[in-house]
């Protein structure tokens, strides 16, 4: 590590910091990976482990994201007598209307980004601190921004409307959609696994998590999807709503009071799992405690409900089905979620083997069932990686 050329990647949330080092070799190694959470708090917390185990954990006290990024250099540097970064990439969450692919960073693309915070208040002012305090950290360091929207960027005309006046569209207010390298890097796994003819077929890929969405995707493109002009839509997810009659938000507004900023902290921060059970938006303490609180099994129930709508609803989009695949933290780890969901869905040509669906292994699908399903770890961070790697290339 301390003499190979390394890339840095970085994913700053609200109180958290994620990063990972891969070395700049053909497939790209992961070195080492950790988080600092807490930011801003009284918990804060640096951790980082390497393929070898546990690095360090600790607690630290981190006030601020340039904080903590000063601390996470230190704990890297303590690993390694010399960091070689030769590159940053950094996870942001939207890239607005014009950013379709990563793009290098520099003063003009900050502008446009803090011009669209307003379309992702509780994301892009995180991620912007992020990068400010890298390049600030790492002034000569070649930096790219990485866009969850970038991947839904060629969406059909159709995908894209809300069904509002267009006026309002062509200020932006479109669907967009999200957890775009998430399904880059599905598609590309897909190719390595079963050759570029995989592309040919009909798939729908189940990104579920504490956040949560689904697409539509053929040839490598997205052609639908259920996040559309924020993180609040489609699926319900830890702590956010998912789809909601808009009408409901008038009614809260006109007959409780609400304002804006209170139904912001509603919809994000108190409703989906979180808000259904009372209990926990982490769905590995629902499934350990659906069979003693009822209310837990039933936003577990609503939770599969949702996302078994979405697919037949992504499948009529593509006009059949050929391929399912089940990521994200709750879509790989929960073999019970999977069963759930594809229980009902046999008119689709969906059977899951459940002695398969409970073994590490993509294929959870019966041997001779029309539909292939799968379930498969993303890797969001190698994909950055790799975008990093490839300006790097085609910079030379």
């Amino acid at each position: 590590m301390s003499t190979t050329p390394s890339i840095l990647v970085v994913n700053c949330g609200s109180s958290s910091l994620k990063f990972a080092v891969f070395a700049l070799t053909k497939e790209l190694q992961r070195l080492v990976w950790g988080a600092a959470s807490g930011i801003g708090t009284s918990q804060g917390r640096l951790q980082m482990s390497s393929a070898q185990g546990t690095v360090d954990d600790h607690p630290a006290q981190l006030t601020d994201h340039a904080t903590a990024i000063e601390r996470v250099d230190i704990l890297l540097r303590q690993q390694t007598s010399r960091l070689d970064l030769v590159g940053i990439g950094h996870r942001v969450v939207h890239g607005g209307s014009d950013c379709d692919c990563p793009q290098r960073i520099d003063t003009s693309l900050l502008d446009r980004l803090h011009a669209l915070v307003p379309l992702a208040p509780l994301h892009l002012p995180h991620n912007l601190a992020g990068i400010v305090a890298m390049r600030a950290h790492f002034p000569g360091v070649p930096q790219l921004a990485c866009f969850d929207t970038a991947f839904h960027h060629g969406l059909p005309q159709l995908a894209r409307h809300t069904g509002l006046p267009r006026e309002y569209e062509a200020q932006g207010v479109r669907r967009y959609g999200f957890h775009g390298l998430s399904y880059e890097f599905i598609v590309e796994d897909l190719v390595r696994r079963h050759g570029p003819a995989a592309l040919d077929e009909r798939l729908v890929v189940a990104h579920l998590g504490n956040g949560a969405s689904l697409a539509a995707i053929r040839q490598g493109r997205s052609l639908e999807t259920t996040m559309g002009f924020s993180a609040l839509g489609g699926m319900p997810m830890g702590t956010r709503s998912g789809d909601l009659d808009p009408g409901i938000l008038l009614y809260l507004a006109g007959h409780y009071g609400l304002d804006a900023e209170e139904i912001e902290q509603l919809l994000y921060r108190r409703s989906g799992l979180l808000g259904l059970s009372g209990v926990s938006a982490d769905m590995r303490e629902l499934l350990a405690r659906r069979n003693d609180i009822p209310e837990a099994a039933q936003a577990i129930d609503f939770f599969c409900h949702r996302a078994r709508l979405f697919i037949g609803a992504l499948s009529a989009a593509l006009g059949g089905l050929d391929r399912l695949i089940f990521t994200g933290g709750i879509g790989a780890n929960a073999p019970d979620i999977r069963m759930q969901i594809c229980d009902g869905l046999t008119y689709l040509g969906v059977t899951l083997d459940p002695q398969r669906n409970r073994k590490p292994a993509p294929l959870i699908s019966v041997a001779d069932g029309p539909v292939r399903v799968e379930a498969v770890t993303t890797d969001e961070e190698r994909m950055i990686a790799t975008h990093v790697q490839r300006t790097l290339a085609n910079a030379c």
